[in-house]
């Protein structure tokens, strides 16, 4: 996983003054401060955590990149149904934008609910359905302008690589 993730950081990332990198306890957004680039944090060296947060940088617009963690709401584990609910109706897109970058890299994909915590988590497979939906949005209108850049770079580094990972 590490030579896409800087084959992502060399042909894209530093032309947006950003950076991918694992090793974290949780994934997190570092807006650039002063001289630093912006850092897109993903957890240890989880390759679903790190497409996940592309697809959030790839989502949040100029503005957004100037926060921490984009200035989202995030409760973590142990969410409420209302919370959930929230949760859900704010990943439809970037968990359907994760789900074409893993297709790059021939890399399975299923949800996240992201609440451990809550075994009974009510509107699962509506949410299944609204990312399904997203994302065949996505493939007839187009996705946004930063995710389809990442998705040619992938599918092309997956290519490189002989079209395996």
């Amino acid at each position: 996983m590490t030579d896409w993730s800087e084959h992502v950081n060399k042909e894209v990332l530093l032309d947006y003054g950003t950076r991918l990198v694992g090793g974290f306890s949780e994934p997190f957004y570092k807006a650039p401060a002063g001289h630093a680039m912006a850092e897109v944090q993903f957890t240890r060296d989880y390759e679903r955590s790190a497409l996940h947060e592309l697809a959030h940088w790839c989502i949040a617009g100029d503005e957004r990149r100037r926060l921490d963690d984009y200035g989202y709401w995030y409760k973590p584990d142990g969410r409420t149904d209302e919370q959930q609910a929230r949760f859900f109706a704010v990943e439809a897109k970037p968990q359907a934008l994760e789900k074409y970058f893993c297709h790059a890299l021939n890399v399975s994909f299923d949800v996240s609910v992201d609440n451990l915590g809550n075994t009974g988590v009510d509107g699962i497979d509506e949410f299944k359905a609204d990312v399904d939906r997203q994302f065949d949005r996505y493939a007839a209108t187009g996705r946004p302008a930063r995710a389809a850049v990442i998705f040619d770079c992938l599918y092309l580094w997956r290519q490189i690589q002989g079209g395996t990972v």
